[in-house]
């Protein structure tokens, strides 16, 4: 699909790996709703990037509150045809803590956040998807979605997350395999290690630490590369159900 003049809506797209995204598909001349939880940095990066950038609050798990973003994209911009689900969280705990269980609350929030707000923008999005007209491939919209390495290799604390991310690996084909009728694609991006504001919080030997552990290049990823991978994805009408490790070759460890 030809990035120019398309619409892509980008969750978490006012900070980390989304707003990477935002910036590379409005460079390559989309239009493009933020939907994002924090309203300052949201609001603030759409007026930054001007009238081709339209800034939607939304928490993803809410139906209507997302739903509200899609008819609100569509008015704005007479379609979908990009999402990009970059919203999540990484909130670690171990199953049994020093202080008892895991806290189910904790489990299912992590899981309705990671999981379940990928699947709500997903069908809310492809609905409209669906009523564009197809390009010469008969091709009519592109989902990508972000799980993680955590997905395959996920390390102590990391049960909730991991669990979460191995949905979205686990989503993709059938998915895709369903919106084959309707020339939509689907694609889910595993990313490694990041460099994304809540690494960035870490202290500067940390970081360093954590990037010696990728293989090559020795280390963390930039959010411009998972964004590169996105740009390549929507242009590439081949790749289709599949889910891609954007990672240095990375295989994590138990902790």
């Amino acid at each position: 699909m030809e990035i120019k003049n398309t619409v892509a809506l980008v969750t978490g797209g006012a900070s980390g790996l989304g707003e990477a995204t935002v910036r590379t598909l409005v460079g390559c001349g989309a239009r493009i709703a933020i939907l994002d939880f924090s309203r300052e940095r949201g609001q603030r990066l759409a007026s930054e990037l001007g009238d081709r950038v339209l800034f939607c609050p939304t928490d993803i798990t809410e139906e209507n509150l997302v739903q509200e973003a899609v008819d609100q994209t569509v008015s704005a911009f007479g379609a979908v045809h990009v999402a990009v689900n970059c919203a999540g969280v990484g909130d670690p705990a171990k199953v049994l803590g020093k202080e008892g269980p895991m806290s189910m609350n904790f489990f299912n929030r992590v899981v309705r956040i990671n999981l379940m707000g990928t699947m709500n923008v997903i069908r809310l999005a492809s609905e409209k998807m669906r009523d564009n007209p197809p390009n010469e491939d008969g091709e009519k919209g592109v989902m990508i979605n972000t799980a993680s390495v955590a997905a395959f290799e996920g390390q102590i604390g990391q049960a909730a997350y991991s669990a979460s991310k191995a949905g979205v690996v686990g989503l993709t084909l059938p998915v895709a395999r369903e919106f084959a009728e309707y020339g939509i694609r689907v694609m889910t991006i595993a990313p490694g290690i990041f460099k994304t504001p809540m690494l960035e919080s870490l202290p500067d030997n940390v970081q360093e630490a954590l990037g010696k552990m990728v293989p090559f290049p020795k280390r963390l990823g930039k959010p411009g590369e998972f964004a590169a991978l996105v740009r390549h994805i929507v242009e590439n009408p081949m790749l289709n159900g599949e889910v891609i490790r954007l990672d240095g070759c990375i295989r994590m460890a138990a902790k």
